[in-house]
């Protein structure tokens, strides 16, 4: 490369999965952190250090990372910019860091996985790994590729339909989470917000549950409850009661009551799938 590419030298790991990662910041004190962090987090390989926008393009092309953990602002070109020189399929995983929490919107729209704002610390950078591999090892297929190519060939055609909403960018103590959907199990309503339940953890978005219904999937989310949405997917199976009701009873273990209002609807999804 005709660039001043800082090239890693360092031993591959030898168990689990490897990413192969490219940190690009123009901050050198900045590179130095973020390369002592990695260095604690098992499976990472440094393949390319960039200090600016030009070479972590390059850097990109020329070693096909799984993963990036890129700065939003650096010379010669920005995160963004970087990204828009580059085809589907030459764009890796994204963990946008920066000092700015103005630029999360657009993170979200360049399908970033996680948004750290600096400074940030071993376990919000090892959350955001774990994010990575999860990711990554749902998508080698390059599912979220095609997607993108799908949505942009209708836009072209001009036959663009209003598609459900597949992650949700949420604020919460201080730090913005990128939620996918397909996380979740189920959504409950809390005054003017939702609480969405994915696996151990629950986050809080502010949101009407009304409106919530109508931005998912309807062959995946069913509201059960004037309250209450689950995903099917990760229904169990249903107990009938004495009330005319059902009890939801999830994967995880988790009874939710399905009530008389909604019960055909279910049924009636519950049918199409069998």
């Amino acid at each position: 490369m005709n660039v001043d590419l800082a090239v890693a030298a360092y031993a591959e790991p030898t168990h689990g999965a490897v990413l192969r990662t490219i940190i690009a910041d123009d901050e050198r004190l900045a590179r130095e952190k973020l390369r002592k962090l990695l260095a604690s987090e098992p499976g990472i390989q440094i393949v390319a250090e960039c200090s600016d926008g030009e070479q972590t393009l390059l850097a990109l092309r020329e070693f096909g990372a799984d993963l990036i953990i890129l700065d939003v602002q650096m010379p010669t070109m920005d995160g963004f910019e970087v990204l828009s020189h580059l085809t589907p399929d030459e764009i890796p995983a994204i963990i946008f860091a920066t000092a700015y929490d103005k630029y999360a919107l657009r993170a979200f729209e360049a399908h970033a996985l996680d948004y750290l704002l600096k400074p940030f610390d071993q376990g919000r950078l090892h959350s955001a790994l774990e994010r990575a591999r999860m990711e990554l090892g749902r998508s080698r297929d390059r599912e979220i590729t095609r997607r993108i190519l799908s949505l942009l060939e209708r836009v072209k055609n001009g036959a663009e339909q209003p598609s459900p909403v597949l992650r949700l960018v949420i604020r919460e103590k201080g730090r913005i989470v990128f939620l996918n959907l397909d996380e979740v199990e189920w959504i409950e309503a809390s005054a003017n917000y939702v609480r969405l339940h994915a696996g151990k953890e629950s986050h809080l978005f502010r949101e009407t549950i009304s409106r919530i219904a109508e931005r998912l999937d309807p062959d995946h989310f069913i509201r059960i409850h004037r309250s209450t949405i689950v995903d099917l997917r990760k229904i169990k199976e249903l107990i009938p009661v004495n009330s005319g009701e059902y009890i939801v009873v999830l994967k995880n273990g988790k009874e939710l009551s399905c009530s008389r209002g909604y019960r055909s609807a279910l049924q009636n999804v519950i049918q199409k799938h069998s």
